[in-house]
């Protein structure tokens, strides 16, 4: 005999109910037990009966498991709803991205791509904007070109007083070697004196000569 499959609907009966719901609870309680214990799962079960009685079943504590249901719940809130900064960077991006690709679309004009699409009035103006895009560039380097001039004379002066000072430094040398050279190559017989000592000597000599031999002999 086969069992009869019930059909899922409220049982009128108040007592079959009630007997219905104590067995259906007892037997989900212990799936639950069951799924906590081979699983390691956190499970926590609140059932109210008709008459607002309380059955709860859980794997540590239906406080501990409300509050991390809560918490998963806020996080997938703000998944969902991004905040106001959020929302802003992201339009902020957007509108970077939009700037960037008609910049780029611009640049590409200026050097001559993408021409095909443009009018004859656009190409008019584009070529306006070139012509005194142009005059800019000239403008720039001109003034480019006179900074390094002038720094180029700047510079060349102070070379050439560089080299006025360094020549002023060599002759002073020269002169102060020249003056060394003179002094020191002066005549020897300035130094050499006749010694009016030495002179009375010889003559004293020369006379006791004459007494010893006579110039008759």
């Amino acid at each position: 005999m086969t069992r009869r499959k019930i059909q899922i609907k409220k049982i009128d009966n108040t007592t079959a109910r009630q007997v219905t719901f104590s067995k259906r609870r007892r037997g989900l309680f212990k799936k639950a037990q069951e799924l906590s214990t081979l699983c390691d799962a956190e499970i926590a079960l609140v059932v109210f009966s008709a008459t607002g009685k309380l059955f709860e079943f859980t794997s540590s504590s239906v406080q501990q498991v409300i509050e991390r249901h809560h918490l998963l719940s806020s996080d997938f809130d703000k998944l969902n709803h991004p905040s106001l900064e959020l929302q802003l960077e992201s339009s902020t991006s957007a509108a970077l991205s939009k700037e960037i690709a008609e910049k780029t679309h611009e640049l590409r004009k200026l050097r001559g791509e993408e021409l095909q699409e443009l009018n004859m009035k656009e190409l008019q103006e584009l070529e306006k904007l070139l012509g005194s895009g142009l005059r800019r560039v000239r403008d720039a380097k001109c003034e480019i070109v006179l900074k390094e001039i002038t720094s180029l004379k700047w510079k060349g002066s102070q070379l050439m007083q560089e080299n006025k000072r360094l020549k002023q430094m060599e002759n002073r040398q020269v002169q102060t070697l020249e003056l060394e050279q003179g002094q020191s190559s002066e005549p020897i017989g300035d130094f050499i004196h006749s010694d009016p000592s030495q002179d009375h000597d010889s003559s004293d000599i020369s006379l006791k000569l004459g007494l010893a031999f006579p110039s008759g002999i």
